[in-house]
């Protein structure tokens, strides 16, 4: 087992495809918590004296699984960018990047603390041998007349691969459970920012190269996400999945595709400086990440708790990847 972890090391540490082809992942890492007390969010729940009994021994756990997840759908090459949603803050994301397996990428690390109330926060890894961060920006809606806005961000981050830029703008949308008509307004807000962010990076730069992705809380065929998409503007890569039996997330023994990778078109005509093809796009469900629906047939992603009982696992979704190209020569791509 030693000397496979040994080998595994290696051979992710290795840049085969620099400049190349390059994996990029999101994942939905459930409630990723320390054990500290931190008195401007409501993380009682997860505290050793809590009502989850988060232990140092359970986050250790957590973090060893998350990150085994993460090489696994790397398939022994780890992804280059790794969008994740629910952390708690950058104290998590070090212990991820640089205490488990994921050191062998030798990722950089990009985060900014959200209005949500909870503090659960979308982030990214970034492997540094192959982008250096140009830019980072943090936007909610603005309201003028309605309470500040109290749920997550959108995180953008500019990278560059040399000459070449890559926008990826990370989403978590308000859910749809708990009350439908509450929680609408919030989800076409954040889609409306998530439009007019995108559309504003496409204005200034036409022909760039644009990642959306995240948990959305919806599927490809929801209103929100065509809205989202705009005049041809982005390309659901998520559309193309076959969405029986299959899917990031189960509810009430249904698969659903709710985290999804947008790209623009300018990466599926490939006349970016990045090229993607939606029929790369795929969940990840190796057979350790799923375990038996007790409530119904068939299997479900293995959570971290089943309700408030701790069951061991990774997360309630399964993580979602898209391949992406550089084009090789492309030096006058815009940024």
């Amino acid at each position: 087992m030693r000397a496979a972890i040994i080998i595994f090391l290696i051979v992710a540490a290795l840049p085969h495809v620099r400049g190349q082809e390059l994996s990029v992942m999101f994942y939905n890492v459930e409630n990723l918590f320390d054990t500290t007390d931190d008195t401007t969010k409501n993380d009682d729940e997860f505290l050793p004296h809590g009502s989850r009994r988060w232990t140092g021994t359970r986050y250790r756990e957590k973090i060893a699984g998350v990150s085994r997840v993460i090489a696994a759908a790397g398939e022994w090459e780890l992804p280059a960018v790794i969008g994740v949603c629910e952390v708690e803050n950058e104290k998590v994301l070090k212990d991820l990047a640089y205490g488990t397996l994921l050191s062998a990428g030798n990722y950089g690390i990009v985060h900014r603390e959200s209005p949500d109330p909870r503090g659960i926060d979308p982030a990214l890894l970034y492997r540094r041998e192959f982008f250096r961060i140009e830019a980072v920006r943090s936007w909610v809606p603005e309201r003028s007349e309605d309470p500040p806005w109290e749920s997550r961000n959108l995180l953008y981050v500019k990278m560059t691969m040399e000459e070449d830029t890559l926008h990826v703008i990370l989403c978590h949308l308000p859910s749809r459970r708990g009350g439908v008509l509450a929680a609408e307004r919030l989800r076409e807000e954040m889609a409306a920012l998530v439009r007019i962010k995108t559309d504003s990076v496409v204005s200034a730069s036409p022909g760039a190269s644009v990642i959306v992705m995240g948990d959305f809380n919806a599927r490809p065929d929801d209103h929100i996400m065509t809205e989202m998409a705009g005049d041809g503007m982005l390309v659901n890569a998520a559309e193309g999945l076959p969405v029986s039996g299959k899917g990031s997330y189960r509810y009430q023994g249904t698969w659903e595709l709710i985290d999804q990778i947008l790209v623009t078109t300018a990466m599926t005509d490939g006349s970016g400086s990045f090229t993607a093809d939606p029929r790369s796009f795929r969940c990840v469900s190796a057979p350790f990440m799923l375990k038996a629906d007790p409530d119904y047939p068939g299997m479900k992603p293995f959570a971290t708790y089943n309700g408030f009982r701790w069951a061991g696992g990774y997360s309630d979704h399964l993580p979602v990847m898209i391949t992406v190209r550089r084009r090789m020569g492309a030096s006058a791509n815009p940024d």
